[in-house]
């Protein structure tokens, strides 16, 4: 019985690890083991003049300049009047980001980060936002709610550029770039991008004066657009994350929103299904998640909003907000202040712009636990200033903290191994009688006050912190490129020369010599090929993950060593 329970839990513990290389290798872009490949689906170019059900234009999915006024106007408007003026872009640098804008609509259609390099294209910096062939991932806002007939400006109409610097020089802290549309249906726009150094977030300035002689009553959108594609340097004809890509919404609470699930409501025809998410609030943000990073439209508190999410188009799927802005009496002006994020998954960057943005960072079922781990490693490279020396911090602060458990189990395994030769006569004794053989062993641990099973318990206390710093090390952006020591450049990424590996496997091995033999060969054998099995996966594994488990085992083996050492039974 005891001999089932053992090889039980080596069971659990074996499919768990199996479980995380499949994870780690669909995050790698190998296929699973377990889920078909999707089907990559080509960003739809739809038609132009499309509307959504919200009144929201549908966005155009390429990069084209228009040559004249906008395509589409929101549902229930008449076609606005023609313009001479033709879009153009303009391109912003800081010392984070070089970002372009696009005259029509004033929309955020590139951003390059320029302090993240692209570990799949030497040289190359990640690009978030992009409005190209490929990939359409844009940020746009426009007004909605003009009276049947008339037209106000959204992110189709055509606007002026107005002139200004385009590059933060040195010494200076902020730059603007602004955006000015003629009169249409009565309202004026004016768009200001107010980009600063040292940050992710771009502050925008919506104006909206109301030049006609009658009150008008609009409602502002924001909204950010992208196809369902995988992010550059993620794709693979068998792509699969572990950590999630899609739209998220924050009212009461964190909602990630899958584009599963809006492919489910656009086909069904119930874009008007009662989301999971609260609709109307008046605080929260939305945005786009993918591994690393995202983009957010953030709003001050107290500001009434009303969420959104949907598909907009085939593979075009949209989050947003939109905020009524009350009645514009005659020659009024009313101005809509709202910030736009974009940039990697920083913790504690997050948390000071908004309100649960960290929780755009995706730890997985056992959130619970990495939260606090993160939190842990955060402080320790405050002291040590090196993510690999963290780990190794970490798991010092882990074996102290369960020394007392670990001791009581390595203690119980000692005893096994020092009764080992009485079992073993036992079994081969009564090898015929199994039923009173179980009894005279159970009849031998409780004259020696041995626990069979006290020796699962190290493994049953770190294998949630074993799978819950894997998740830490695959959603921190902080580990991304984090070297530690010579030929470990990326914590992040798995040993490049496979030493870490080599090493845990024979760390794990020395164990294994120091483990009580099951009396039963057939179990005997399996924990000699229990190590070796598991090398496999961690040969594949983030190099900050093996070095977590080799700290762990070398600890072990000292905390074992003179467990055993003390009791007698070293070697045998």
């Amino acid at each position: 019985m005891t001999d089932m329970r053992r090889t039980l839990l080596w069971v659990v513990f074996s499919m768990s690890l199996f479980l995380i290389w499949d994870a780690w290798q669909k995050h790698n872009g190998h296929p699973s083991l377990f889920s078909p490949a999707p089907a990559t689906k080509p960003v739809a170019t739809g038609p132009a003049g499309a509307a959504s059900g919200n009144g929201i234009p549908v966005p155009t999915a390429t990069a084209t300049p228009a040559t004249g006024p906008a395509a589409a106007v929101p549902a229930g408007s008449a076609s606005a009047p023609a313009a001479a003026l033709v879009s153009e872009k303009v391109t912003v640098t800081t010392d984070l980001i070089q970002a372009t804008l696009d005259s029509k609509g004033g929309d955020f259609v590139r951003a390059e980060l320029l302090q993240q390099s692209d570990p799949k294209a030497a040289g190359q910096h990640v690009v978030l936002f992009d409005n190209s062939p490929q990939r359409l991932y844009i940020a746009q806002t426009g007004l909605i709610g003009a009276p049947a007939g008339t037209a106000w400006p959204t992110h189709e109409t055509v606007l002026k550029l107005l002139p200004g610097e385009r590059t933060l020089q040195p010494g200076v802290d902020k730059l603007e770039v602004k955006f000015e549309s003629a009169e249409a249906g009565g309202l004026k726009l004016t768009k200001t991008y107010t980009f600063k150094r040292g940050v992710y977030t771009v502050d925008v300035k919506n104006e909206i004066s109301n030049v006609s002689a009658a009150p008008l009553n609009p409602q502002m959108y924001l909204q950010i657009v992208r196809d369902g594609n995988p992010a550059p340097g993620e794709e693979s004809n068998f792509f699969a994350t572990p950590t999630f890509t899609g739209p998220a919404v924050f009212t009461t609470k964190y909602e990630k929103i899958d584009f599963k699930s809006l492919d489910k409501r656009a086909d069904a025809n119930k874009p008007n299904d009662k989301p999971d998410y609260e609709v109307t609030t008046d605080s929260g943000w939305v945005a786009m998640v993918q591994h690393y990073f995202a983009t957010a439209w953030l709003l001050p508190q107290k500001t009434t909003r009303e969420f959104f999410a949907r598909r907009a188009d085939a593979n075009k799927y949209a989050v947003g907000m939109i905020v009524p802005l009350g009645t514009l009496a005659p020659g009024a002006s009313k101005a809509l202040d709202a910030t736009l994020f974009m940039g990697p998954q920083e913790e504690d960057k997050l948390s000071g712009l908004a309100p649960g943005l960290e929780l755009v960072k995706d730890y997985g079922v056992f959130k619970i636990i990495a939260e606090p781990l993160f939190w842990l490693l955060t402080q320790l490279h405050k002291i040590l200033g090196n993510w690999g020396w963290s780990i190794v911090g970490l798991v010092v602060l882990l074996k102290i903290a369960f020394y007392w458990l670990n001791a009581k189990a390595y203690s119980s395994m000692a005893k096994m191994k020092a009764i080992n030769p009485k079992v073993m006569e036992l079994r081969e004794r009564l090898k015929d009688k199994p039923q009173q053989m179980q009894q005279e062993m159970m009849r031998i641990y409780r004259e020696e006050k041995v626990n069979p099973l006290g020796g699962c318990l190290p493994i049953l206390v770190q294998m949630p912190f074993f799978i819950a710093l894997y998740w830490v090390l695959l959603s921190s952006v902080e580990m991304r490129h984090a070297p530690w020591l010579g030929w470990i450049t990326d914590l992040s990424a798995k040993d490049p020369f496979f030493i870490l590996p080599a090493l845990m496997t024979l760390t794990s091995l020395l164990q294994t010599w120091l483990n009580p033999t099951p009396p039963d060969p057939v179990q005997a054998r399996m924990m000699w090929i229990m190590p070796l099995v598991f090398s496999v996966m961690f040969f594949f594994f983030p190099a900050g993950l093996v070095l977590y488990w080799l700290t762990n085992n070398i600890l072990s083996i000292a905390q074992q060593y003179i467990i055993n050492k003390r009791l007698g039974v070293l070697g045998k």
